[in-house]
């Protein structure tokens, strides 16, 4: 889940969908002569915070570094920005703000805390964080949120009910429409999710909220095979204005799946500081026989190796993808699909797998799949589809050992 957007409304987890922690390749370390050196000026567009807001926070937690409240104020704007350009830089900041304060942490630290591991798909860290800001804040609905986001992406369908149930006590109608919503979307209740996120929708109160609802409404008219309303609902989300990595990225697969390449190369031209959206980008390239789309293959393999070099795991999905699209090796592919399959289970997951399984003939790769499509009910035809072709695979021939 993928893993994956946040917003305040409700949370989809993984930062979309496994987003790399891979910085682009650099010609050689810089090592800054003291504190004030600028080595890089990071873009700030439209839908971003401010540079003057951003700039009144830093200035608020260096006037006062034990003052949590700042803290959790820039650590947030931070991670907002993080999840609207799709940059892992900005966490790396919200790291560096909140890590002073990990012996006495506030509720809200500790809910930005657990924000960050999820973001690097340490779980089970996370849910201790928000488990944690619970105990100090019974009331605090974005722990309630976020485990429930969590608990979707690792398939753990009752425990996310339970949050569900937690937002709803707390009289927060939008962030448990959300929540109820992508229940029903994984389990089988493709139409209820819809009309459940409809209703949600219908009492959103902000943008964010209004872009995220639209954004699920979009991937769910999608599963349930109706392109026109899928579009019509991605397009009110673009219109809000607002820049949001999980939205482009969304957007770009309907269109790569509606065979529409042209126009996600107009879409992320301007996005390859986010390895999963140059990753579309590339595709998209790829498929029109553009030039830049070299350039792109190779600053996506240098990232892949970099992120290797570091023990970063989290990219798997969007590196099997790549393997399997891109760099067309089909047996490594399915080995990186099956890998992040055991750590997240949203339905962009189960498809690499089955897509990698097949493209490898391994018949035995995609069983996770098929237990998870048989256990939940899951309705997007283009997912039972593959399941369907991945179950005619012959099995795979067992040698016989021979004793010397």
């Amino acid at each position: 889940m993928n893993s994956r957007y946040i917003p305040r409304s409700f949370c989809t987890v993984v930062a979309f969908s496994g987003a790399l922690l891979a910085l682009p390749a650099q010609p050689a370390p810089r090592t800054p002569v003291d504190d004030a050196t600028v080595i890089e000026k990071l873009p700030l567009r439209a839908g971003d915070r401010s540079a003057r807001e951003l700039d009144a926070l830093r200035s608020s937690a260096r006037k006062a570094p034990d003052d949590a409240t700042a803290a959790a104020a820039l650590g947030l704007a931070y991670f907002d920005m993080a999840q609207a350009r799709g940059d892992p830089r900005y966490v790396g900041y919200a790291d560096a703000v909140v890590r002073p304060f990990d012996k006495a942490m506030s509720a809200d630290l500790l809910v930005i805390r657990g924000m960050l591991h999820q973001y690097r798909h340490d779980f089970d860290e996370a849910l201790v964080d928000f488990a944690a800001a619970l105990a100090q804040d019974p009331d605090r609905a974005s722990a309630h949120a976020w485990r429930g986001a969590i608990y979707l992406v690792e398939a753990k369908y009752d425990n996310a009910r339970q949050e569900c149930a937690a937002l709803q006590q707390l009289q927060r109608p939008v962030l448990h429409g959300g929540c109820i919503g992508l229940v029903q979307a994984y389990t089988g209740q493709l139409r209820s999710a819809y009309a459940t996120l409809q209703q949600a929708l219908a009492l959103a109160r902000n943008d964010d909220q209004r872009l995220w609802l639209l954004t699920r409404l979009g991937e769910v008219s999608a599963w349930l095979g109706q392109s026109a309303r899928a579009e019509s609902h991605y397009r009110d989300a673009l219109a809000l204005g607002q820049d949001n990595a999980y939205l482009l990225a969304a957007w770009a697969d309907f269109l790569l799946d509606n065979k529409r390449p042209a126009e996600v190369v107009k879409l992320l031209a301007a996005w390859e500081a986010s390895d999963p959206l140059l990753l579309r980008l590339a595709e998209a390239e790829t498929l029109l026989q553009i030039n830049a789309a070299k350039a792109h293959v190779q600053a996506l393999d240098d990232r892949f190796a970099a992120a290797k070099l570091r023990g970063d795991t989290t990219h798997r999905a969007e590196e099997a993808r790549f393997q399997l699209r891109l760099r067309k090796n089909a047996a490594l592919a399915v080995q990186l699909a099956a890998a992040n399959y055991k750590v997240q289970k949203e339905p962009r997951d189960l498809r690499v797998l089955l897509e990698a399984a097949l493209a490898a003939s391994d018949a035995s790769a995609a069983k996770p799949a098929h237990d998870w499509l048989q256990s939940t009910g899951f309705e997007d035809v283009r997912t039972r589809t593959l399941a369907a072709q991945t179950r005619q695979l012959p099995p795979v021939a067992i040698k016989p050992v021979v004793t010397p």
